[in-house]
């Protein structure tokens, strides 16, 4: 098989190109020189660039400007949003467990700032949708506690019926916290609809720059505890000096995510395409969470026999690029433990792969990878293409 002139991407879940109009942003940025927190000429430049990107990513969650706080991703916040301690009208406010799905991401099932004796998982069925059930019996007598479930699942897609799980929280006086980072840009985030506390976003999901996060929460009035303290930058909610550049290219990115959301048909054709390709050319191919929601941007599957390992250097040999699942596991190759909660064979759960796409996937990156895809299988497995599905 000839080897590609040119890559194919199709890995946006673990993090997407940098849009052109994003990394423009932040080369103007960085010719400056002014900190944000200082009063001349240059530091009101510096605050203003900030205050505008806040504006857009504030678009993006339909939050008030001033209720976006930002970090620097997604896993730092959730560990600020994963508190035991929040502040509601200015005093604290202490909370007994944390409740999270058993398919959360690794930076939420480690439980932030939760002590491990006082952390509760949530499972899921076999699409990996939460148990709505098992959620109300395990919080309907427990005092005041935080409810954490990520909006769509990084490996799989599957979307959380956030709306359901929203107003659980709000009948036993619980506080909902919501993973969006591989959401925001892909479905409409409307947090008054899930009755959200607070929520947690990334730049890098959206073709905007990595190292740069936000944490959105519904009303300035409850909001989890500081993080990082020690400055009062982020009106006292993180301290540190900000990354100007970074969150510049997050809100250029935020706007046109937002744009993209209003019409996803093309992301939706792109991933019928390829489930429909990947069935006629291998007909034993088994995809994962097919009976749920899904976001129009993410396919798991598996071809039973075919390794994710051996599977990903074969297609990295013709310069191909999807993954196995989550990227944030040192880069090894495991069995996910989002498959393991879905009930998924172990053996098979091995095989499984991730094509994500985004802002910058063409029809021909599908129609590419659906030509090599089948020489691969062949050589990996033979019989994998004449069994009967």
């Amino acid at each position: 098989m000839p080897r590609r002139s040119d890559p194919i991407y199709l890995d946006h879940n673990a993090g997407a190109p940098l849009r052109p109009v994003a990394r423009e942003s932040m080369i103007e940025v960085l010719s400056d020189a002014g900190n944000a927190s200082s009063v001349h000429t240059d530091g009101r430049r510096a605050r203003g660039r900030i205050e505008s990107a806040r504006e857009k990513v504030a678009r993006l969650c339909s939050a008030q400007n001033r209720a976006v706080t930002f970090v620097s991703g997604g896993t730092e916040g959730n560990m600020m949003a994963l508190t035991p301690v929040w502040q509601v009208q200015g005093a604290p406010v202490y909370l007994e467990k944390l409740f999270r799905s058993a398919v959360e991401h690794p930076s939420v099932v480690t439980g932030g700032r939760f002590a491990v004796a006082n952390q509760c998982v949530v499972p899921v069925d076999s699409d990996g949708v939460i148990q709505i059930d098992a959620l109300k019996d395990s919080v309907c007598d427990t005092e005041p506690s935080l409810i954490s479930v990520m909006a769509a699942n990084n490996e799989t897609g599957v979307i959380q019926p956030l709306a359901e799980i929203g107003a659980i929280a709000q009948e036993y006086g619980h506080f909902f916290h919501v993973d969006a980072v591989q959401a925001a840009g892909r479905i409409k985030i409307d947090m008054d609809a899930w009755q959200a506390d607070a929520l947690t976003i990334s730049a890098h999901k959206l073709g905007g720059p990595q190292g740069a996060g936000a944490v959105v929460v519904r009303s300035t009035a409850k909001t989890p505890s500081a993080l990082m303290v020690g400055g009062g930058q982020e009106n006292w909610r993180r301290g540190g000096t900000e990354n100007v550049a970074a969150i510049a290219g997050f809100g250029i990115a935020a706007d046109a995510a937002l744009e993209e959301t209003a019409d996803l048909r093309h992301l939706l054709e792109l991933k019928t395409r390829l489930e429909e390709g990947l069935q006629a050319h291998c007909p034993t191919t088994i995809f994962f969470g097919i009976k749920a929601e899904r976001l129009a941007n993410t396919c798991c599957f598996a071809v039973p026999g075919i390794s994710a390992e051996t599977a990903l250097i074969a297609l990295d040999l013709e310069r191909v690029s999807i993954s196995s699942g989550s990227a944030c596991s040192s880069g090894k190759v495991s069995v996910s433990h989002v498959l393991t909660a879905m009930g998924v064979d172990e053996e098979l759960a091995r095989c499984a792969l991730r094509i994500s796409m985004g802002w910058d996937t063409t029809k021909t990156d599908i129609e590419e990878f659906l030509d090599v895809w089948p020489g691969i299988v062949d050589r990996l497995n033979p019989n994998a293409r004449h069994k009967a599905a």
